[in-house]
């Protein structure tokens, strides 16, 4: 498809199709227009032949019928025109049926016979030629077909040389020696007898007879086993054999030099490094992985030896206090225990980027790296800045891979236009930008983190010309921020008319709830090409279409419907999903993605590759735990080692196959080895019937092939047969993927592409098709097929479905980071964006999906399955969270305590539990590389986040699931550029921050009124008051973030949330006061008089 500068809208519930031209004058175009006519029959568009004229099937009444239902009703049907029953004549490029006449002057003989060849029958070549008939239209596409026939001897015989020497046999003509034809090698273009599927395909065999051999002449005759023959082959090996000797990275000598004639052979790197594998996988070392699970065992010992204490000693003076304790500390193990096991097996992997290239891009030939499409999704650019989009789409363009083999969609699902004119603007400045980055190598190729880096850009720069090219593109960037922010600018007041393009047409997006679907192709190929003459990857803006009463499921349902949109258009065998604030930091990174899923051993399973987010913008502390450290480089690292890390939401490369719903290949089991360790009479049966059955097999085999060599074309239509129960019926396809023929081929061809010929107008079509908002409507989309819906967090479920599938992902960390985003550094935004993942698992606790009974029987390993389940259950420690920072307030406003007197036993219990801890975390931190810093700040979170955003989702999870109330989230502010950590102190008013806030006031007062009795009472009661002290303490040091920011800046904090959460603590802490339920109030209490009354 060309970028021809225009942007496509329609619907196809309403036979719509508007052409809006931004250069010229605008113009409303319908289908009828673009296409000429329309067949009467499927409601495709009629193919334009070689002379500029429609096709015409009927010449009596030139009823209008498209090539593919032609052929279809001369082949399949009565071979009549349904309108005036007229019988069909063969048409130049046809195959001839049963009862055509015989024509002298129609000189068609290459199309006459519809011949095929046998790789005719693989399902991958029949998607293309379903794809090719379905598209195939308005071009003047015609038929060729090269009958086997044509290929005779003479045609090739001058590629294979003579191996006879000069013996030659008298019923063998010299131009055919040494040279056997396949009985059926067909060598022409292929061609689609069928315009479905399900329809069946006819198969003329036409035998070419192979060349005659003499079995009673030697076979030297024919120049094989002759001494000559035998020679070459023994040079031939000797000469290989050198050749894998020699290591490309040991090839020189002592003194430096090289053999030249052994190291220049251009075929040598494929005879070492190009032949190894593209990864290789690296255990963390013994001396660090095997102390950490033998601390783990012993943690567990502990565990239960602590737990038989707690049990077995009951505080009966604090019943109520001591029972909550037990049950929260009961809870927290059991989630420990789910959190721990995945990583028993953690592992590192390790790329090897020149094998990759030397395997799959050869000097002096095309790359043969696979395509991939690139999704990035938007919403609203209010709350995600088209500054940043532009940038992340930017680094996308100059990514370093072939740019034939790169299309990058953006989604704006909110339909705006200052995306859509960002987007325009962007483009024109990657014409620029693209070439400097690819010139000069730069890193990171996102010009806003470029320009912004505080280091020398000098270094390994050698060219001279690099500073002056540096400041021409740094000041076309300011230009292009400068339009970008005017565009911001102009978009903060909406006409009262809604926004008009530049040719005056209204923005079809007008109304964001009502509009239809939109597509505009800004760059590709055969389009805009870059200052230096070169091509540019393809750009493509897509809108879904969105109509009242549908629903449109967010973000998985915007994923859903790239995937169609890119499967009509470029069809890439692979996905990378990027959100729009997360911009390519490693220029390399779709390379890395390959060498795992291109390894020709292990890549087939691979469902995808998930690399670690890394953030910028976050400040050196990481208050809020943005980074989220510990669990990208530890829980990941571990469930790599099991089936693989769980989907994260971006930075995420796919096999389309594997988005498709498509079980895992079976990797076939190597026959079972005898052994010799029980006696021969008891291996005696098996033995024979092995032995027999692998005389049936044989003779089954034989006989198949005579039949072959007898009977080709009713093999040939055996195979057909055979092909067609593989595949499914066009019913369950249509069940499955939709209504989209096109759509539905494209999924059958596993390395992707579409078809040549194609026609743009029939692309646009099927494209705008796809993303109707009624299309996903009867089908298996967000049920087994795409993003999966169900949960706002459509990742974990999305990822859950694929290993239950039977795939295996992989986790890769490059020692340059893949790709960098922006973390929301407010602590409002923080906690609604963990609201809205809590409240995502809780969504799939509660769905039929929940991994505690879901996927019992397929592919998914019970170790994964318990990190699945700690995904979705860990909002429910919020409630036992929350419960236990209480507990230490009331024993200190009470002077009770969840433990009895301490015992010698239990103080060695204890203290071995803390030991335990912090053993466990230290060993995690050294194997992880994980500093004590990232991890502190993870646990203070974990409190932070457990006692609100946890909570709330908890809250709103059962209101959706009992009461049907739905919660909409709202987008996360990505940072802008207004000042370095502007907003780290910022507290807008929200309800998540009264829970840890009402926490911290109750506890702080509990320690006050503790401390105040303890010196009240004197010195004895200060030992009891210590344990209390150090609950509290350890409640108040986790919330210690929280109140830094709280006492950060006065100023800005909401007045009512200081009001209500020291409203709630004084009036908790007054009425326990006042209302005791310790205190034993049964009767008088009686006093010993200290007077003297004698």
């Amino acid at each position: 498809m060309a970028a021809n500068g225009r942007l496509i809208a329609g619907s196809h519930n309403r036979n719509e199709f508007v052409l809006i031209n931004a250069d010229e004058v605008a113009r409303v175009t319908f289908v009828k227009e673009l296409s000429g006519q329309i067949c009467q029959i499927c409601g495709d568009e009629i193919e334009v032949v070689e002379n500029g004229e429609p096709f015409v099937a009927c010449n009596e009444c030139a009823f209008p019928v498209c090539r593919p239902c032609y052929e279809y009703e001369r082949r399949e049907g009565n071979q009549a025109c349904p309108q005036c029953k007229t019988r069909y004549k063969r048409l130049k490029g046809s195959p001839r049926v049963e009862g055509d006449e015989e024509e002298d002057d129609t000189d068609d003989l290459e199309n006459e016979f519809d011949i095929t060849s046998n790789d005719r029958r693989d399902p991958q070549n029949i998607a293309e030629a379903v794809l090719s008939a379905r598209l195939n239209t308005g071009r003047g596409y015609q038929a060729k077909v090269t009958t086997p026939s044509e290929v005779d001897s003479a045609s090739v015989a001058g590629d294979i040389p003579l191996l006879t020497y000069g013996q030659e046999d008298v019923g063998i003509s010299s131009d055919k020696h040494a040279l056997i034809i396949p009985p059926f090698m067909g060598r022409g273009a292929r061609v689609h007898p069928m315009a479905f599927p399900d329809s069946s395909m006819t198969y003329i065999a036409v035998t070419v007879p192979p060349r005659p051999m003499d079995p009673k002449k030697d076979l030297a005759v024919y120049g094989y086993g002759t001494v000559a023959w035998k020679e070459r082959m023994e040079e031939w090996k000797k000469k290989q054999n050198e050749k894998l000797q020699v290591v490309k990275h040991q090839g020189g000598n002592s003194d430096g030099n090289n053999d030249g004639d052994a190291l220049d052979d251009p075929d040598l790197p494929m005879m070492d490094e190009g032949r190894q594998p593209l990864s290789r996988k690296l255990p963390i070392p013994s001396s660090k992985i095997n102390p950490y699970r033998i601390v783990i065992i012993i943690r567990l010992a502990i565990l239960g030896l602590f737990f038989h204490y707690r049990l077995l000693h009951p505080v009966h003076d604090a019943y109520w206090l001591w029972l909550i304790s037990v049950i929260c500390e009961i809870w927290f193990a059991i989630s420990w225990i789910f959190d721990q096991l995945p990583k028993w097996y953690p592992i590192v992997r390790e790329t090897y980027l020149d094998r990759l290239s030397l395997r799959y891009e050869k000097e002096g030939k095309p790359s043969e790296l696979a395509d991939i499409d690139i999704f990035v999704s938007t919403v609203d650019p209010m709350k995600e800045p088209p500054l940043i989009t532009a940038n992340t789409v930017l680094s996308i363009l100059a990514v370093d891979y072939p740019v034939d083999k790169v299309a990058c969609y953006v989604s704006d699902d909110g339909a705006a236009m200052l995306t859509f004119e960002a987007l325009s603007e962007t483009s024109e400045f990657a014409r620029k930008w693209v070439p400097f980055c690819k010139k000069f190598s730069i890193e990171p190729r996102a010009p806003e983190w470029y320009f912004a880096q505080k280091v020398d850009y000098l270094k390994h720069k050698v060219d001279p010309t690099f500073v002056r090219e540096r400041r021409a593109v740094k000041r076309e960037y300011e230009e292009f921020k400068v339009r970008i922010n005017g565009l911001v600018a102009m978009a903060q007041k909406v006409p009262e008319d809604g926004w008009t393009m530049q040719d005056g047409t209204p923005w079809p997006g007008n109304n964001v709830r009502d509009h239809p679907g939109m597509i505009q192709v800004f760059l590709g190929h055969n389009g805009v090409r870059d200052i230096e003459g070169n091509e540019l990857p393809r750009l493509v803006y897509v809108s879904r279409e969105k109509r009242p009463g549908f629903d449109h499921h967010k973000k998985a349902g915007a994923m859903n419907a790239l995937i169609r949109v890119s499967a009509i258009i470029s069809n890439a065998p692979y996905l990378l999903n990027v959100d729009c604030d997360h911009y390519i930091n490693n220029s390399k990174a779709l390379r890395e993605a390959m060498c795992f899923m291109m390894d020709p051993t292990s890549g087939k399973k691979i469902c995808y590759v998930q690399f670690p987010q890394r953030f910028d913008g976050i400040d050196r502390n990481d208050r809020y735990s943005n980074r989220n450290v510990v669990f990208f480089d530890i829980n990941m690292k571990g469930l790599d080692g099991i089936q693989g890390p769980i989907y994260v939401g971006t930075g995420c490369v796919f096999r389309r196959q594997a988005l498709y719903g498509y079980d895992a290949p079976i990797k076939k089991k190597p026959p079972r080895k005898t052994c010799n360790c029980f006696p021969k009479w008891c291996c005696c049966c098996c033995k024979s019937r092995r032995k027999s059955k692998k005389v049936k097999s044989n003779e089954k085999k034989k006989t198949k092939e005579t039949l072959k060599q007898i009977h080709a074309l009713e093999n040939i239509e055996e195979g057909i047969e055979d092909n067609e129960k593989a595949l499914m019926s066009q019913i369950k396809f249509e069940k499955k993927f939709g209504q989209s023929p096109v759509f539905i081929a494209s999924t059958l061809m596993e390395d992707g592409g579409v078809p040549k010929g194609a026609s743009s107008a029939s692309l646009l079509k099927e494209a705008i098709h796809v993303i109707s908002c009624g299309y996903e409507d009867k089908t298996e989309w967000g049920k087994e097929v795409g993003w999966i819906y169900g949960s706002v967090t459509e990742d974990i479920l999305t990822g859950f479905k694929m290993h239950c599938h039977g795939w295996r992902s992989v986790y890769c960390i490059p020692k340059r980071p893949a790709f960098k985003g922006s973390a929301p550094i407010n602590l409002s935004d923080r906690l609604h964006q963990v609201l809205r993942w809590a409240l995502g698992s809780v969504e799939i606790f509660f769905s039929r999906h929940c991994p505690l009974w879901y996927g019992f029987g397929c592919g998914l390993k019970p170790l994964e399955r318990f990190s699945y389940i700690n995904s979705v259950v860990y909002p429910l420690t919020s409630i036992p969270l929350i419960a236990y920072c209480t507990l230490p307030a009331i024993c200190l406003l009470t002077g009770k305590f969840i433990v009895p007197a301490i015992s010698n036993y239990a103080s060695i219990v204890f203290m071995a539990m803390f030991l335990s801890i912090a053993v466990t975390s230290i060993l995690e931190m050294q194997w992880g590389g994980v500093g004590i810093h990232d991890w502190w700040r993870n646990e203070q979170f974990w409190v932070i986040g457990g006692v609100s955003s946890h909570l709330f989702a908890l809250i709103q999870g059962l209101l959706k699931v009992l009461a049907g109330v739905n919660t909409n989230f709202t987008v996360t502010s990505k940072a802008a550029d207004d000042g370095e950590f502007f907003e780290l102190y910022l507290f807008k008013w929200t309800s998540l921050l009264i829970p840890p806030l009402f926490l911290l006031i109750v506890n702080i007062i509990g320690v006050i009124i503790g401390v105040a009795d303890a010196i009240s009472n004197g010195y004895d009661s200060w030992g009891p008051l210590f344990g209390r002290l150090f609950f509290a303490l350890w409640v108040i040091i986790h919330l210690y973030p929280f109140l830094k920011g709280f006492m950060g800046k006065q100023d800005r904090i909401p007045t009512i949330i200081v009001v209500w959460s020291i409203l709630l603590a004084s009036i908790f802490s007054l009425l326990w006061a006042r209302v005791n339920p310790f205190e034993s109030r049964g009767g008088v209490v009686l006093e010993v008089c200290g007077l003297d009354c004698n």
